[in-house]
């Protein structure tokens, strides 16, 4: 009897810690945006919206290898942004706070997003 009395208050137990942990980190709130060059060689905009926490996001207009990075991110979200001029978050890496914006100089082809808690 003292066993099952043992083994239902370690179950309620753990089940109270998973019920007061938090889940993974939520998503920042906002919207990415960067230029990208279209297939007819035309300046376009586009954007990740509310992105997750530590989700690499590669840019699929600015992905492949033969066509040009992004350029001109604008960081509008409530996260940091860490942006890569390759994808997969690979090569090298800038940051971008929250609010924060790059000239055309800077081009990307991926980014990451963090918030601290």
């Amino acid at each position: 009897m003292r066993l099952r009395t043992t083994l239902a208050a370690a179950a309620a137990g753990a089940l109270a810690l998973l019920v007061s942990v938090p889940g993974s980190a939520s998503a920042a709130d906002g919207e990415f945006t960067y230029v990208y060059t279209d297939i007819a060689g035309k300046p376009r905009v586009g954007g990740v919206v509310d992105p997750g926490n530590w989700v690499c996001v590669t840019l699929p207009e600015a992905a492949g290898e033969y066509v040009p990075p992004a350029h001109t991110p604008r960081n509008h979200t409530t996260a940091t942004a860490v942006v890569f001029t390759g994808p997969d978050c690979d090569g090298d890496a800038y940051t971008l706070r929250p609010g924060g914006s790059a000239s055309e100089r800077l081009t990307l082809r991926s980014v990451v997003f963090f918030q601290r808690f």
